[in-house]
């Protein structure tokens, strides 16, 4: 099957639900994965369970009925248990958390309906509040588990799957700003998305606030946030998202919202945003924004070289690509001191400042007789963990196999 003709999966997982939308360039726009066919049954509870005496496991709705007619054990906190690496005791048995995430996984895999004509994973875009150290590490080996490249693997939050999915849509829906109210949680939450027309590409901002829990009247707490958001800024689109909305407690906050624009209610925003981020970085479509967000880099990092006799720059690391997503290695030739200059510059300023890695206890050696690699990797989006390893110069120098380690950050 041919690059073009891949998938791109967009899973949008959280403690409670996880949402699966599915995009290939045929389609005009993503299709999100109801559990019962015909039906808009989106919302998919991030649970298993096992049946009791058997090595049979349940998932989603499935696994909560099941549970709840004592013929299984249910795993609540799946999705949190195997993020901190741990056990789970059920049915008299331990298992891994994360093993359980795999079988959880290949259940959602296996739903019948489009994810039976899925053919390749071009992309499996795994949307979370927040992306972290954690669920990278749990994400790959999910990834490894299911015998997916991790190279096909993005990791991508919820402001970031929301940009995407507002700016994939038709232009008059954000000819002026969007706002997105999240209500998944106790807190409401807004984002806000502004664009900068007089730059190319448009510089893309995310204004977000937790409101914190609404009060007893529902309608008028949600009202007064809408009036402090808006102000008196012009809005094209809203978007609700979140089991809160649920019900029909809405009355007039649900006028002031749609007073002028256009107001849209679902709960596959962010996994649809997950399919139009992958397809989008992987340089499918044109797209004239750029958005730098929480996981995207905020340094450029150098180092000077000498190649032909003419000094250049070398980078290591950009700024704006996904900190968990990208690493940087150079082998050079000491020449001088045994030291390296490291040049750092945020993406929004022309200047750069330096920090000196000095190499101590470097074997004596002439000049120029000394190889070294260098290798970058980001720990943050602010920070990068560099590792100097000496090569020694072949039969000349051995290899001291000493290493240097270093973390350069900005504040």
């Amino acid at each position: 099957m041919s690059n073009s003709e891949g998938a791109y999966l967009g899973i949008d997982i959280s403690k409670s639900q996880t949402v699966l939308s599915i995009f290939k360039s045929n389609m005009e726009e993503p299709v999100t994965v109801s559990t019962i066919l015909g039906e808009e049954n989106y919302s998919i509870p991030t649970v298993l369970a096992k049946r009791f005496g058997m090595s049979q496991w349940f998932f989603g709705d499935d696994a909560v009925k099941r549970a709840r007619v004592k013929e299984a054990e249910i795993i609540d906190d799946l999705y949190v248990q195997a993020l901190r690496n741990e056990q789970v005791h059920v049915d008299g048995q331990t298992y891994e958390a994360r093993e359980l995430l795999v079988i959880f996984f290949n259940k959602l895999f296996s739903i019948p309906g489009p994810m039976a004509a899925l053919g390749e994973i071009e992309k499996l875009i795994i949307c979370v509040e927040q992306v972290n150290l954690e669920v990278m590490e749990l994400m790959n080996f999910i990834v490894s588990s299911l015998s997916i490249p991790s190279n096909r693997l993005m990791l991508i939050d919820r402001n970031e799957c929301f940009y995407h999915y507002a700016l994939s849509q038709k232009p008059e829906l954000f000819l002026y700003n969007v706002a997105l109210f999240d209500y998944s949680g106790n807190n409401m939450v807004s984002c806000v998305l502004n664009r900068n027309q007089s730059t190319r590409p448009q510089l893309i901002s995310l204004d977000v606030v937790n409101h914190g829990e609404l009060s007893d009247n529902r309608d008028e707490s949600f009202d007064d946030i809408i009036a402090d958001t808006f102000g008196s800024t012009l809005f094209s689109s809203v978007y609700l998202v979140g089991n809160g909305f649920d019900g029909e407690w809405m009355k007039a906050s649900l006028t002031r919202l749609c007073k002028g624009r256009k107001v849209f209610l679902g709960k596959n925003l962010y996994s649809k945003g997950a399919c139009y981020a992958g397809y989008t970085k992987d340089g499918k479509r044109d797209w004239p924004f750029i958005y730098i967000g929480d996981n995207d880099l905020k340094l450029n990092l150098s180092i000077k070289i000498l190649e032909n006799n003419v000094m250049k720059f070398f980078t290591l690391i950009d700024a704006g690509e996904s900190w968990y997503d990208v690493k940087g290695e150079c082998e050079v030739i000491l020449d001088g001191e045994p030291e390296i200059e490291f040049y750092i510059q945020r993406p929004e300023s022309r200047e750069a400042h330096t920090e000196v890695l000095e190499l101590s206890d470097m074997p004596k050696r002439e000049n120029r007789t000394t190889r070294l690699r260098i290798e970058a990797s980001p720990i943050s989006d602010i920070a990068v963990s560099i590792v100097i390893t000496d090569l020694g110069f072949g039969e000349i120098s051995p290899s001291s196999g000493k290493c240097w380690e270093h973390t350069i950050s900005i504040k």
